[in-house]
């Protein structure tokens, strides 16, 4: 018979860590709102929550990979916002924040996902935090939740 291993929506008893970048405050903000509103509708108790606030998304993916390291979270959340503007820096934090928030999930075993807009106009990324393209935070804390529960179903190494 074939295996299938699922994660689920119940949450309670997860603990979760959220980092979030100050740059683009606005939206990060509003980011984070809808982060905890998710958290806190799938049964995640406040005092199991950790917020931690960046600089910028280039600093998400270090302090991500601290949190997922200390053994107090099943799950990490990362968030922000990076706009377009005139010259080449937005690809490469872009890029960056990327990169290194999958291998901060990879080096580490705990689920961290990506809810860093990537977005050509402030109003894009207003309207995917919290606007017309619902909340781009809910969904990144939704995954973590998913994968966090995936995660305690897979066997372990060794198993």
């Amino acid at each position: 018979m074939t295996r299938t291993y699922e994660g689920g929506y119940d949450a309670r008893g997860l603990r979760v860590a959220v980092v979030v970048s100050r740059f683009n405050d606005t939206v990060g903000r509003r980011l984070l709102d809808g982060a905890l509103d998710c958290l806190r509708r799938h049964a995640v108790a406040d005092d199991d929550v950790g917020v931690a606030w960046v600089p910028g998304a280039f600093e998400l993916p270090l302090a991500a990979k601290r949190l997922a390291l200390s053994g107090e979270y099943d799950a990490v959340v990362c968030l922000g916002a990076v706009i377009r503007g005139e010259t080449p820096h937005f690809d490469h934090v872009a890029s960056a924040a990327a990169t290194g928030v999958a291998r901060a999930a990879l080096d580490t075993g705990v689920p961290i996902t990506f809810g860093v807009l990537t977005c050509d106009t402030p109003e894009q990324a207003e309207q995917r935090a919290g606007g017309k393209l619902g909340n781009k935070g809910f969904e990144a804390a939704l995954a973590a939740i998913e994968m966090a529960g995936l995660m305690a179903s897979l066997p372990k190494s060794g198993d």
